[in-house]
């Protein structure tokens, strides 16, 4: 049964202004889909922080598994096929594989494609700008198997899954440039987010409004007196000094399904607090790690690295800075995660170890594990 709010719902003030949040409709308590953070970009004021997504605050896999179910099953069951499910870099990579996952657990005729700021040197397929992002240019690959090729080519339906809408741009810059590039067979066009404050903006542009566990939205009341943040730069769209092998490959170049093969051997004990962390777009082997440790009876969380600059304050309540492990030369970051508040951390990257900055290693005391060793 959907849950209805009163309008506002909250009301927020921020350093450059206030945001009021208009809840409509909901599939579980709003307080428990998002929280409201306060971006260090002068495009944008405000960001609407995930608590199920398990990327800027830590999240037990089960409920993470538990949103994706939620959010596949909103999806029509008999879209026409091939069916392309397109994940957003870098925030929704692991949401896009997790819906990929349920949805195409009945269906032989889905693959899974991310956009990427990771060049991998093959062929890209298109480029677009989420236009108010930190790093405004995604990259997309074309798949370089001749099936998943001819999958996504034929593709009669398109999945677009991102964390959230806001104005519903990024969305219409993505389809754009997908058909502009050459998928010219697409018949149904299935929007797919976790909360969604567009407004009906995709209906005209695109024909398809979004599925989404939460609708409502929002208006910002800007201080015109307030001084703009300095944003640092992390916007490089490059393959950086530690280039990502394709040859491990889970989605920036098309899949049908990936392995869990990350750390076969690890060991836990029953009860051990443990988080899990992804890094960058590098989430969704990590995410499979984290519920085979789950289910081993650990007591799990899941969360990632991030390009993406946030003030401290409201639902970001720790924040730790160091250098990105692609040797992009860029700043990364880390949220709502401090020193000492697990048993062990297990840091995953698909970049060597010596890649993975060492202070963040030592601040926590982390355990690194690699992709393909």
């Amino acid at each position: 049964m959907n849950i209805r709010t009163a309008s506002p719902s909250q009301r927020v003030r921020l350093k450059r202004g206030v945001l009021e949040v208009f809840v409509d409709e909901a599939e579980q308590a709003p307080e428990a889909l998002f929280g409201v953070a306060e971006r260090c970009n002068p495009k944008r004021a405000f960001l609407f922080v995930s608590r199920v997504l398990g990327r800027h605050v830590p999240v037990r896999p089960s409920v993470m598994a538990a949103s994706f179910d939620r959010l596949a099953g909103l999806i029509p069951p008999d879209l026409p096929g091939p069916v392309l499910i397109f994940g957003m870099a870098e925030t929704a990579v692991g949401l896009g594989a997790g819906v990929h996952r349920v949805y195409s657990a009945g269906r032989q005729d889905c693959i899974y494609l991310v956009s990427t700021r990771h060049p991998l040197g093959s062929e890209l397929f298109t480029r677009f700008d989420e236009e108010h992002s930190h790093a405004s240019t995604h990259l997309v690959h074309l798949p370089q198997d001749p099936e998943l090729r001819e999958a996504m080519l034929s593709a009669r339906s398109l999945v677009l899954v991102d964390d959230e809408i806001s104005t519903g741009r990024t969305f219409i810059n993505l389809h754009r440039a997908l058909v502009d590039a050459g998928l010219s067979r697409i018949e149904r066009v299935v929007p797919c987010v976790l909360t969604d404050w567009s407004g009906g903006a995709l209906d005209d542009a695109i024909g398809a409004s979004p599925l989404s566990l939460l609708k409502g939205a929002y208006r910002f009341h800007d201080d015109p007196s307030a001084a703009l943040p300095d944003m640092p730069q992390v916007g490089a769209v490059s393959a950086g000094q530690w280039s990502v092998d394709p040859a491990n490959d889970w989605g920036r170049l098309g899949v049908r399904q990936v392995a869990d093969s990350l750390a076969p051997d690890l060991r836990v004990s029953p009860g051990e607090r443990i988080i899990v962390l992804g890094t960058g777009e590098f989430v969704w082997r990590p995410f499979l790690l984290a519920e085979r440790l789950e289910r081993a009876g650990a007591d799990v969380h899941f969360g990632a690295t991030t390009r993406s600059p946030i003030a401290l304050g409201h639902a970001i309540g720790h924040a730790l800075s160091f250098a990105d492990n692609h040797g992009q030369g860029i700043a990364n970051f880390l949220y709502n995660v401090q020193p000492g508040q697990f048993d062990r951390v297990i840091l995953c990257s698909e970049t060597p170890a010596a890649a993975v900055p060492a202070e963040l290693v030592e601040q926590l005391g982390a355990e690194v594990v690699v992709d393909g060793q």
